[in-house]
């Protein structure tokens, strides 16, 4: 895939630009740079008021389909505004979840009604999701999901079980969730795909606090909440495709947002390194330079990614992306806190370098939730390279 752009690109490039700095100003001065990892709670009101603006601006959902709201941008676009959302200080999205996965989803293998009804909110701004996957007994393995979808009378489902680690859960409106719908199934066989309306009887939502003091993540406990038969994404008992799709999509143009987010924490640590005098260190000198030189493979890696069809498969290169992220962003943080110091180990620092703390701190989670490194290995080593299986305990 060509990394040069076209003079019609460069024209596109200045729209974003000019749009970011006519609009992230005067109330929503205070979101730049806000929103990261490990400062995911901060202003959230403010936040979805953003996405409301970058909606009535027609920068929501820029690589969706034309004739479902979006703007059908080229790659080589979505990385334009990417690009220049991270420069101007555009705020972590929390429209994320919805636009970048389930959209996308909906899109491949959802219903013309169920593109009708959700993918409006989903790019106007007014309806956020969160994704119920993961389980107290199916975390990284996720197939173990225990959460069970029963249907009633009137051809709805009644859902009964717990997620886990739901991020924004609280400020979310809807949640897809993946359930046991064939009592006795085990593994991939029996599970649906269900979007459900997180107020209503039957659902109880509680915080979990974290390392950095933020409470981005949640427990979800279903107690006989409804799920809509026409809200079923697919076909019942064939959830786990439906959800492999979806994870497809997270490793699709919304890397490139992820991407831009790492350059500047990079770039913080340069400057402070500068700054603090670490960077006569030749050591963390070398550290700062692989870390650069890491950040490019994942660029290559991602433009590699998204070269190919965007389908909801995943492919080897797609497959290596989360392992290789996480591993590279988790070693950025201990950098970030061998920069800092002893520094490092206080609260009250000057914003950026206490956002660059915050992330420090949550990146050491980067490696566990949406899969763990062990998790990861066994998937490139099974689907994308074709090894056998490792051995599993029969349950």
């Amino acid at each position: 895939m060509r990394l040069d752009f076209t003079r019609e690109d460069e024209a596109f490039r200045a729209e974003v630009a000019g749009w970011l700095a006519d609009h992230l100003g005067g109330r929503f001065e205070p979101l730049r740079h806000r929103g990261g990892p490990g400062d995911e709670d901060a202003d959230v009101a403010l936040r979805k008021d953003w996405e409301r603006a970058l909606a009535a601006g027609g920068w929501t959902c820029v690589g969706w389909p034309k004739e479902w709201g979006g703007r059908g941008l080229s790659i080589e676009q979505q990385l334009i505004f990417h690009e220049e959302y991270a420069r101007a200080g555009g705020p972590g999205r929390l429209g994320h979840l919805g636009e970048g996965l389930l959209g996308p989803t909906l899109l491949a293998m959802g219903t013309d009604a169920q593109r009708e009804r959700f993918l409006p909110g989903i790019r106007g701004g007014t309806e956020f999701w969160c994704q119920g996957y993961s389980e107290p007994s199916a975390g990284s393995d996720l197939a173990n999901v225990q959460t069970r979808a029963v249907r009633d009378d009137s051809g709805d489902w009644r859902i009964h079980g717990q997620k886990v680690w739901t991020s924004w859960a609280r400020e979310c409106d809807w949640i897809f969730v993946l359930a046991r719908s064939e009592p006795g199934s085990r593994g991939h066989k029996g599970l649906t795909f269900l979007l459900m309306p997180l107020d209503q009887p039957g659902i109880e939502i509680r915080p979990i606090r974290q390392l950095t003091g933020g409470a981005e993540f949640n427990e979800v406990f279903f107690d006989g909440a409804r799920a809509a038969a026409a809200d079923i994404v697919g076909q019942p008992g064939e959830g786990w495709a439906v959800a492999m799709a979806l994870l497809a999509f997270e490793r699709g143009a919304s890397t490139l947002g992820q991407q831009m987010h790492f350059t500047q924490e990079l770039e913080l640590i340069i400057q402070l390194a500068r700054e603090n005098g670490a960077a006569r260190d030749p050591h963390l000198r070398g550290r700062m330079a692989q870390a650069w030189s890491g950040l490019r493979v994942l660029r290559y890696n991602a433009l590699r990614m998204l070269s190919g069809p965007q389908d909801g498969q995943l492919r080897p290169e797609a497959m290596i992306y989360k392992y290789g992220w996480s591993n590279w962003h988790r070693d950025l943080g201990k950098l970030a806190l061998d920069v800092m110091g002893a520094d490092g180990d206080l609260r009250e620092q000057p914003l950026a370098v206490r956002l660059l703390q915050l992330s420090a701190l949550f990146a050491r989670s980067d490696t566990i939730y949406a899969g763990t490194n062990e998790i990861q290995l066994n998937l490139i080593a099974e689907r994308a390279l074709g090894m056998p299986k490792a051995p599993r305990l029969a349950g």
